[in-house]
């Protein structure tokens, strides 16, 4: 058994609850559950979809595309919302510990996947120095998947007032951003399995995707 992220993004809740100021974390706290409450879940990516091929650039310069990935094995996609983001802080390098050793040993790829400009995103890759590939998509693979989300009024008022916004974060220069989402694809492009969460302090556990990918390996072992 893997330690746990969603207790690692609990324990980032308390401490919320615990040194906010209480008008902030309300406002966090009702854009997360109005997300839970709204999201169109029969537009979400799911498993038999084929993927897109999108290209996507890795922040240390190499570009990607899922055909060139998926080419090697098994690829698996996690799909995050910018470098400065406490919970992605917390995200990335838990699966660069539980996930990525198995994967690498089963074949698979990891890439991690951001709208964020590649020049910002690096900044996660090198704060952590994480070997597993991070790259931006500026949001193609978030809109394929049908799981990009707005920000709502309130959110968007409270990052006005510490001045700015997300699309200045991210340089894409909007408000959307894409809901944590886990996608594991095989060799001929097919989602096999995908998780998406609305909240983002609620994120795919390690051992789910490894047991799907393991589940490649076996069939393609026989």
């Amino acid at each position: 058994m893997t330690e746990s992220l969603n207790d690692l993004l609990a324990a980032l809740h308390a401490e919320r609850v615990r040194t906010w100021d209480p008008q902030a974390l309300q406002v966090n706290v009702r854009q997360r559950r109005t997300l839970v409450e709204t999201a169109d879940r029969a537009a979400w990516v799911k498993a038999g979809d084929q993927a897109p091929d999108v290209r996507l650039t890795e922040v240390d310069g190499e570009e990607l595309t899922l055909q060139g990935l998926t080419a090697k094995g098994p690829v698996v996609l996690i799909l995050f919302r910018f470098a400065t983001c406490p919970a992605c802080n917390i995200a990335l390098p838990y699966y660069a510990r539980n996930l990525w050793p198995t994967l690498k040993a089963l074949g698979a790829s990891l890439v991690a996947v951001s709208p964020q400009v590649p020049e910002r995103l690096a900044e996660i890759k090198r704060k952590h120095g994480l070997e597993i590939q991070v790259a931006s998509d500026q949001n193609r693979l978030g809109r394929a998947f049908g799981v990009l989300y707005e920000f709502d009024e309130a959110s968007k008022a409270a990052a006005k007032a510490r001045g700015g916004s997300i699309g200045e974060t991210t340089g894409t220069g909007t408000w959307e951003l894409p809901m944590p989402t886990v996608v594991v694809i095989d060799r001929t492009g097919k989602v096999v399995f995908a998780d998406v969460s609305p909240d983002w302090l609620v994120r795919t556990e390690a051992d789910p995707i490894i047991e799907a990918v393991r589940e490649l390996a076996l069939v393609a072992a026989i």
